[in-house]
């Protein structure tokens, strides 16, 4: 049976390490950008994904400015799930929730209900971007569907958006960074310039498919105006 554990300061690094390993091991389902790992690209997303959430779960002990806060779901001394969500500022009952997994043994289990439940029991208004594939179960789970943004469908609990901001960092430069170059340089010279523009041009159809999906979507779900 497992058992939830809610973060305002940071976490040991015992569990730190298990969140991020559980990010790496599940990009395609956490990350926006959904990579396969048969695109030649997908190691960079692993470490961008990984490296993104590092300083949010660096940001807990509240010196980066952004409000920050981490639901762990455990078994024994394993990190079986966790949903790391931001407070909005300027109103108290809303957050935005950034990142969530389960373990692929501990699914269907009710984990994912559990650490929603423990959320929104302190935030009911709550807000998130999903895959179009799971919007059923977080509709099950009080989410509705508002709006479209980029390769996901936008979900709140309530059917406006709050009127607080919510502060997240600037992880763009993740993307520039020397570590992020030094990857691309090792993959370019594994598999050659030529496997790497397709796997660009394979990422970036990807994505077109993946926006135009979700915004038809979310069109045959809307009311027009």
């Amino acid at each position: 049976m497992f058992s939830l554990t809610r973060y305002t300061t940071p976490c040991p690094e015992p569990i730190n390490s298990q969140i991020l390993q559980m990010v790496v091991d599940n990009l395609t389902d956490i990350s926006s950008v959904a990579l396969a790992p048969s695109n030649l690209l997908y190691n960079i997303y692993q470490y961008a994904i990984g490296f993104e959430v590092h300083l949010y779960l660096e940001a807990l002990n509240g010196e980066k400015g952004v409000a920050v806060e981490l639901v762990v779901a455990m078994e024994d001394e394993t990190v079986v799930g966790f949903c790391l969500y931001l407070p909005v500022k300027g109103d108290p009952h809303a957050c935005g929730i950034a990142f969530m997994a389960v373990q692929a043994g501990f699914r269907r289990q009710g984990v994912a209900r559990s650490m929603l439940d423990e959320v929104l029991a302190r935030y009911p208004h709550a807000e998130l971007a999903c895959a179009v594939e799971k919007v059923a179960a977080f509709q099950a789970l009080g989410f509705q569907v508002r709006g479209a943004r980029g390769t996901q469908v936008v979900m709140n609990t309530r059917n406006y958006g709050t009127e607080g901001l919510m502060g997240v960092l600037d992880v763009a430069s993740i993307y520039s960074s020397l570590e992020v170059r030094q990857i691309h340089t090792y993959l370019l010279q594994k598999h050659g310039k030529r496997a790497m523009v397709d796997a660009e041009k394979q990422r970036d159809r990807h994505l077109d498919q993946l926006t135009r999906k979700a915004q038809l979507f979310v069109q045959g779900r809307l009311p027009t105006a």
